[in-house]
């Protein structure tokens, strides 16, 4: 995916950021040492053959001059912070971090090295799995997300950040960001801002509910997920986690827009029942959070095409008359 967030370097570059991290005797030489992975969204990350032939990803952060939008703001910090959660706290599968660079003396922006898996993107591949063993992944996806959920937290809110007592303020706060954002850059959303706003006051009761701080992901679709031999073995992509309501998880979207899948395996492998009506509004104003980012964000990213923004615009009225707006 192109973007104008990612931040690529020179191969001078690459290898004194691989000096820094390695030392001299594992820098590369030649050519074809570098692979840019193609498939993120927002952050360059590039398959690096070091020196004595070991293979390392490195992942480096927009560049400053690049505006993005609020909650993206010091994602690469926030993605650290949850590898060492994860790693610490859950048996979940992650990526050994080898070394991080905040300095920007050699680059620019934060960076850092992880180890690399040799293995396949769910998201990838998925459509050419026999259906029992995609069915089996997502699953599985499903009992691993249910264990992120399980780190509790102190308040709602971001990782690094003192949070709230409040889910329904956090969750609103984030809301008024993102259309904050939108108005910033006069995005087309189809709706008036105001008129947005006015239907999450509405239905904002059913967040009160939630009362328990928990780490949740948000952004582990499946092409976040690295198998093997039909088993997960790494979770990649943590730099959107905070402390929320697990149904705000990317794998419950399904249960209120088709559009993004059937659900109903990772909702096994999770083990939750039947949503009830308050959870239904609650993950309908999380599927609108969620549709209001996929609009607003084809701008800052700088987008040569408008795929995402078409594919998203009417997504969005599908979650506005969730919540029983279906004018506008």
């Amino acid at each position: 995916m192109e973007s104008i967030t990612k931040n690529r370097q020179s191969p001078a570059v690459l290898r004194a950021m691989i000096e820094r991290a390695y030392g001299a005797g594992r820098v590369p030489s030649g050519d074809g040492w570098a692979t840019e992975l193609g498939h993120g969204w927002f952050n360059v990350a590039y398959r690096i053959r070091l020196g004595d032939g070991a293979e390392v990803v490195l992942k480096i952060a927009p560049p400053p001059q690049v505006e993005v939008m609020t909650y993206e703001r010091g994602a690469m910090a926030i993605e650290l912070w949850t590898l060492d959660i994860l790693r610490t706290q859950t048996s979940v599968p992650v990526p050994v971090v080898d070394f991080a660079d905040r300095s920007h003396e050699l680059c620019d922006a934060d960076y850092f090295f992880m180890q690399y898996i040799d293995a396949d993107n769910l998201g990838i591949i998925t459509g050419a799995l026999p259906d029992a063993e995609r069915e089996s992944c997502m699953e599985q996806l499903g009992a691993a997300n249910r264990e992120i959920n399980s780190v509790r937290g102190d308040r709602f809110g971001p990782l690094a950040e003192p949070g709230d007592t409040s889910w329904r303020r956090v969750f609103t706060g984030m809301i008024e960001d993102v259309l904050s954002d939108g108005e910033h850059r006069s995005v087309e959303i189809g709706w008036g801002y105001d008129a947005v706003r006015a239907t999450v006051a509405q239905h904002a009761g059913s967040l009160d509910e939630v009362t328990e701080p928990r780490l949740v992901e948000w952004d582990l679709w499946d092409s976040n997920v690295m198998v093997r031999d039909g088993r997960i073995v790494c979770i990649i992509d943590h730099e959107r986690a905070f402390y929320g309501d697990p149904l705000i998880e990317a794998g419950f979207t399904g249960t209120q827009i088709s559009a993004f899948g059937d659900a109903s395996a990772f909702m096994r492998g999770y083990g939750h029942a039947e949503l009830t009506e308050t959870q239904r509004t609650r993950r309908s104003l999380y599927c609108l959070y969620l549709l209001l980012i996929m609009v607003i964000e084809s701008v800052y990213r700088g987008h040569t095409d408008t795929k995402q923004y078409d594919w998203a615009r009417p997504l969005l009225d599908e979650a506005m008359a969730l919540l029983g707006r279906s004018g506008r």
